[in-house]
């Protein structure tokens, strides 16, 4: 990833934030992940009176993005407006595995820590097609 696609990268998941419907956390999320031919799709976190209905930033932008025909993706920016970044969590992790193991992540906040690491160090032990023949 290019210091220019991490810069529109960045920018996209902070205004994908403002998207947000976090009710009921009140903790919103912006997600901007890039595809192989160089396009980003956005997402947010979008929360349910039943916790377990709600769907994170990161998986909105993913089927956001197969839904457009997309299968390759180049990198993954998370926007959290925090001190500290927040990674992606578990269930996010595990859907991104399914097309991009080795994806370049970085979560960022409102200070300047980040937080950067390929989607095998965040999951290392992911659930795969091959586990499926195992």
């Amino acid at each position: 990833m290019t210091v220019e696609q991490r810069y529109f990268l960045e920018q996209a998941a902070r205004q994908a934030l403002a998207n947000s419907y976090s009710p009921y956390s009140g903790f919103a999320v912006g997600a901007a992940l890039l595809t192989s031919d160089g396009s980003i799709v956005i997402g947010c976190n979008v929360e349910n009176v039943s916790y377990g209905l709600s769907i994170c930033a990161e998986r909105v932008a993913l089927v956001r993005a197969v839904a457009e025909g997309h299968r390759k993706f180049k990198a993954l920016v998370v926007f959290t407006p925090t001190q500290n970044p927040t990674p992606p969590c578990g269930a996010c992790l595990q859907m991104l595995a399914e097309f991009a193991p080795q994806l370049p992540i970085m979560a960022v906040c409102h200070t300047d820590r980040l937080l950067t690491g390929s989607l095998q160090n965040f999951l290392p032990h992911a659930f795969v097609k091959r586990n499926l023949h195992a």
